[in-house]
């Protein structure tokens, strides 16, 4: 088969597949009358993670509808996998939503705008991912107070700027979608200029986000050694977190990296680690930081090391081909990500459990939601679709994925009708979060 003639089949397959399930399809949502309760697929959740922090996972999530959309990435994929699918795979992200994307810093000190969470990545349906960055918009809207009409215009932008992003890499050899990247300076020609200020912001917050500067925000100096400092129950010691635990942990994770950087970890020490509470979704898994130093005392690098399981996608999809889940989401990364973190690793630890490792707040940074302006909204669900965009083209076939798209709005106006309906499923099951805290049901600890 010729290159032309292998394009026009992939082209074909996008073609077949919206004809068999059109974009509109896609967007209608609806509770079945079995729908799973989505507080009870929270409790099943937690049985396997730290119960001291399951009450802290609830606080967080209790706060608002949109902090509840974050934490629930099994409901939402339960709902995902009961409805239509394109047939279309591709490597899912698996909780895309909007605060799960933002600036990093490249192995070259460049910076990017890409996803930034891949603890469900597994390979599936392509419009899983937008319809929970879709969802995600909406639902951030409202709890802006922005207008019904606004926010569906900005899922649109979005899925807009995916469905334009992916014609262009369905016309690109495949070393170049490779290699493309969504770098700042890309963005500044690309953002209107009154749009400017959020990321030049965000761009100004990440340069201080690195290891250097959190250096005396995470440590103090302890009978002239540096500690981490402990603030629960978001940063502190755990009896299980024992030395040799973490030695082992460390020693096979270094196991899994390329021969060069094994030499750069040769030159720094671990001192001290302590268990830090990250994220809406993943708190009550173990999460731990660990604060090596080199040299001289401002060499610092900070590793964290956080807990793996399986997917929530994979009690519906099928299991991951991966060995353990920690690879799972170390390989889900290198597919999607432009350029990921170079000590990026994984590992097996005691009693069996999985693990990835990656720097800690190497240059990261990303926008703080309950201040967006709508036109912040807008930009940022662009950038998140084309970075999900170049995500998609690079691990799935973007001629197939731009065929089933075509020229029209159709698939835009799908994913904001799912995503209204969604949103508003959201609200109920956020409602239903905080009865169930109210009646004692479950345990919740707010203000953390």
């Amino acid at each position: 088969m010729t290159a032309n003639a292998g394009q026009e089949a992939h082209r074909a397959a996008g073609e077949a597949a919206r004809a068999a399930t059109p974009p509109a399809a896609l967007g209608a949502w609806a509770a079945a009358p079995d729908r799973p309760d989505p507080v009870a697929l929270l409790e099943r959740q937690a049985a396997s993670r730290i119960p001291e922090l399951v009450p802290v996972r609830y606080g967080r999530m209790a706060i608002s509808p949109f902090t509840f959309l974050r934490g629930a990435a099994l409901p939402m994929a339960a709902d995902l996998c009961a409805g239509p699918r394109s047939g279309i795979v591709t490597q899912m992200c698996g909780d895309a939503h909007l605060a799960n994307f933002g600036l990093f810093a490249s192995p070259e000190r460049d910076l990017l705008f890409d996803i930034n969470d891949f603890d469900e990545t597994l390979p599936g349906p392509f419009e899983f991912d937008l319809k929970r960055l879709a969802a995600s918009l909406v639902v951030a809207g409202r709890t802006r107070g922005f207008e019904t009409h606004d926010n569906r215009h900005i899922v649109h932008r979005a899925i807009r700027s995916y469905r334009d992003r992916m014609a262009g890499y369905a016309t690109m050899r495949a070393i170049d979608v490779y290699y493309a990247r969504v770098d700042v300076t890309g963005i500044m020609a690309y953002v209107n200029k009154h749009e400017r200020a959020l990321i030049e912001g965000t761009v100004k917050s990440t340069a201080h986000h690195d290891a250097v500067h959190e250096l005396p925000k995470l440590t103090t100096v302890v009978d002239g050694e540096r500690r981490l400092t402990e603030h629960p129950p978001t940063l502190m010691r755990w009896d299980e977190a024992t030395q040799p635990i973490a030695d082992s942990a460390l020693a096979a994770y270094i196991a899994t990296l390329e021969e060069d950087r094994r030499m750069l970890l040769d030159r720094y020490a671990v001192v001290d680690y302590a268990l830090k509470v990250v994220g809406v979704g993943s708190v009550g898994l173990g999460a731990f930081i660990a604060l090596l130093m080199g040299g001289t005392a401002d060499d610092p690098l900070f590793l964290q090391l956080k807990q793996a399981e399986d997917s929530v996608y994979e009690r519906y999809l099928g299991p991951s081909p991966e060995a353990t889940h920690g690879e799972r989401v170390v390989v889900g990364q290198r597919r999607l990500q432009a350029a990921s973190d170079i000590l990026l690793g994984w590992t097996v630890g005691e009693h069996g459990r999985h693990w990835y490792v990656r720097q800690h707040q190497d240059q990261k940074g990303s926008a703080v939601i309950e201040t967006m302006t709508l036109g912040d909204l807008l930009t940022w669900g662009e950038l998140c679709a084309w970075a999900l965009a170049r995500g998609h083209a690079r691990s799935g076939e973007p001629a197939t994925i731009a065929a089933y798209l075509g020229t029209d709005d159709a698939f835009e106006v799908a994913m904001a009708a799912f995503a209204e309906a969604y949103a508003d499923q959201s609200e109920r099951d956020h409602a239903a979060l905080t009865a169930a805290i109210g009646s004692g049901r479950i345990k919740a600890e707010s203000g953390v």
